[in-house]
């Protein structure tokens, strides 16, 4: 593991994991999903806050590591197609080029990486800042600019080392993680909460979509409409949090971090601001620390408008850096409470 470790002043153990050869997933034809996307702010990260956490570079996931999500004869597809001519013969939004594969080997294992220094008390909190992204990524297939579930592979790598059977994932991506569904769907060692826009790709996510087998209840979707905003958004998340975290007493927190929710991403059309990714960040900590000894970790997943991705990254680990602050305070929405009045997850937490 190659690591620059570097005094941290403040009482929290933070870390981030990111590394050029992400950006080498990469053709001549256009895409949301593009180096430029992180270079830039790379090259920030390290001139301003280069003496203030500890700096991780990534390993690659093993083949085991994957196929404890994905299945062999997908793997063997991605080999197939990534050689080919077109770069879009395998999927229409998910390109593959030679490099794809072991790039995105290095997003997994940059988060399994993460996940592993936050187990051994190393860290209390990372951020992987990799690409591509994963939540759309089924077993069986890519999708959705995603090639690898690196958040599904990383939470069934905790399953396995660690012995962890209540790992809470919180996705605030405006599109739904059907992957991540669809790999923890008939679990109960596995929470998922998304919110996301209603509406958008992948066109999952319904508020009945709860779970089956002994996984009912433990998948909890809240499609949110558009023009939803900061308020509306710390409120569901605040009303969720503070409910299901105190009920299933995680043992550690990932989170899918998208930031294409936000107001000048053109990709999506809710409303929040560059602030509310730091609000956010601060509540997840608070409920990592009140649940399960600070141990949370973001994934990055969505952020299609470079200037926005940065400023909002940037936000985030303001809030990581910061000594602890006080809960966070949300404030009532009618309009957001009325997608919870009637929903499903009633059936099985309490609100």
């Amino acid at each position: 593991m190659k690591r620059q470790f570097i005094d941290i002043t403040m009482n929290n153990k933070f870390g981030l994991l990111c590394d050029n050869r992400y950006l080498g997933h990469v053709i001549e034809q256009f895409s949301h999903e593009n180096p430029g996307r992180i270079r830039h702010l790379y090259t920030t990260i390290q001139e301003r806050y280069g003496d203030r956490f500890s700096l991780f570079s990534p390993r690659e996931a093993t083949i085991e590591d994957i196929e404890a999500v994905h299945s062999s004869f997908y793997l063997e597809q991605i080999r197939e197609h990534a050689v080919l001519s077109d770069p879009y013969s395998y999927d229409r939004d998910t390109y593959l080029m030679e490099d794809s594969f072991v790039t995105a080997q290095l997003a997994a294992g940059g988060c399994l990486q993460i996940a592993d220094a936050v187990m051994s008390g190393e860290l209390d909190h990372g951020f992987a800042l990799i690409r591509p992204p994963g939540h759309h990524a089924e077993p069986g297939r890519g999708m959705g600019f995603c090639i690898l579930n690196n958040i599904g592979i990383t939470a069934k790598y905790l399953r396995k080392k660690y012995r962890m059977n209540r790992i809470l994932i919180v996705d605030f991506d405006v599109h739904h993680g059907n992957g991540t569904q669809e790999v923890f769907y008939d679990s109960n060692e596995v929470l998922v909460i998304s919110l996301h826009q209603l509406g958008l790709f992948p066109f999952t996510g319904t508020p009945q979509e709860v779970g089956k087998d002994k996984g009912v209840g433990y998948t909890i979707n809240v499609p949110v409409f558009p023009q939803f905003g900061d308020c509306e958004y710390t409120f569901l998340l605040g009303r969720l949090l503070q409910s299901v975290v105190e009920q299933y007493m995680p043992q550690i927190i990932l989170v899918s971090a998208g930031f294409d929710g936000h107001r000048d991403d053109t990709i999506s059309a809710t409303l929040l601001s560059t602030q509310w990714y730091g609000t956010v960040t601060t509540m997840l900590r608070q409920y990592a620390r009140e649940s399960c000894d600070n141990r949370l970790i973001f994934l990055l997943e969505g952020g299609y408008n470079p200037v926005s991705l940065e400023v909002s990254i940037l936000a985030t680990l303001e809030s990581f850096l910061a000594p602890e602050a006080p809960r966070v305070g949300v404030m009532y929405s009618e309009r957001a409470d009325r997608l919870l009045k009637d929903h499903p997850l009633r059936e099985y937490w309490t609100l």
